[in-house]
């Protein structure tokens, strides 16, 4: 009889934890528990796993995705810009804006490209006079 429970339990709890591990805000809520403790490279694949398994077009979500999806661009930003990858910053911080237009997300795309044209100036090699 054991077997039996073993059996039928086993396939369930599969089936279980694999749509356990589809859920897009889970995904969300552990990439924030990881940049809290400074694992952001974790972080950014825990983000970009929310939005690959959101929907592709924003008009197919429901507000509550949207604000989640916005949330997850704002924070990949966030995590790249802490890598100094201002390029992929500065792409997460444009598409959080157009998913969600406020001054806070407007911002964000500023302070990084201000920030990634401080990197550019700063790195390259100034001209002597003479």
């Amino acid at each position: 009889m054991k077997i039996t429970y073993r059996i039928i339990l086993l396939p369930l709890l599969t089936l279980l934890l694999a749509a356990c591990s589809e859920n897009p805000q889970r995904h969300l809520d552990l990439g924030l528990w990881y940049y809290q403790k400074g694992l952001v490279d974790d972080a950014i694949l825990e983000y970009r796993e929310v939005i690959r398994l959101a929907p592709a077009d924003p008009r197919r979500m429901n507000l509550r995705e949207l604000d989640m999806v916005a949330r997850t661009h704002y924070h990949l930003a966030v995590a790249y810009a802490k890598k100094s990858w201002y390029e992929l910053a500065l792409a997460e911080a444009k598409q959080t804006f157009e998913l969600q237009p406020t001054t806070e997300n407007y911002n964000l795309q500023e302070l990084i490209q201000k920030r990634q044209d401080l990197e550019i100036l700063t790195s390259e090699p100034t001209t002597q006079p003479f």
